[in-house]
């Protein structure tokens, strides 16, 4: 049987159990919040990012989750500066040209904020002149930091971005740094 858990990764946690990095000394990590033995994340979720994330001890499903050519839906809740226009959801949706090549289409709507969020720390930064608002994006594909580089291609930068599903998977009532495992 398949271990999988479902972790909402808080903001400036590293999707790995350990870091390598050499700045400013030792970040957060996976293994500040997960004691389970044998299970490995399915992507990842950039530092600055927040919401779900996937690990199993299953070789095969983490390549099915992961790898882009299984094309899973992957939904995030994308605080953006700015109100975005239909042109803009538009763009989105067609997909859009970035420098390493034109993205997938992707489902997008206009969202109230998501029920239940909390707050980030440290908040995101706020312009007292620029409103912002909230887009549902889902895509299909996994670059670096395609969710950011897309909003920002059709002029509305992210300022937060989390997370909401993987496929079938649901962030759901999970705070930042709790944890769910099922066996499959």
């Amino acid at each position: 049987m398949a271990r999988l858990v479902l972790f909402n990764k808080p903001f400036d946690t590293l999707s790995q159990f350990t870091d390598r990095g050499t700045e400013g000394g030792p970040r957060r990590t996976l293994s500040d919040y997960i004691s389970i033995k044998g299970v490995y994340p399915a992507g990842r979720l950039d530092r600055d990012s927040e919401g779900l994330l996937l690990l199993t001890d299953d070789g095969r499903l983490q390549a099915r989750i992961a790898d882009p050519r299984h094309k899973m839906a992957k939904t995030y809740w994308a605080q953006v500066e700015g109100i975005p226009d239909q042109a803009s959801l538009a763009q989105l949706r067609q997909g859009v040209a970035l420098n390493d090549g034109p993205t997938r289409p992707a489902e997008v709507a206009l969202i109230d904020e998501p029920a239940g969020l909390w707050p980030r720390t440290p908040p995101i930064r706020v312009r007292k002149s620029v409103p912002d608002s909230w887009i549902a994006l889902t895509i299909r594909e996994g670059r670096n930091r395609q969710v950011r580089r897309m909003t920002a291609a059709v002029g509305h930068p992210t300022l937060r971005l989390i997370r909401a599903s993987i496929g079938a998977w649901e962030l759901g009532a999970l705070r930042p740094g709790e944890h769910h495992l099922i066996t499959l």
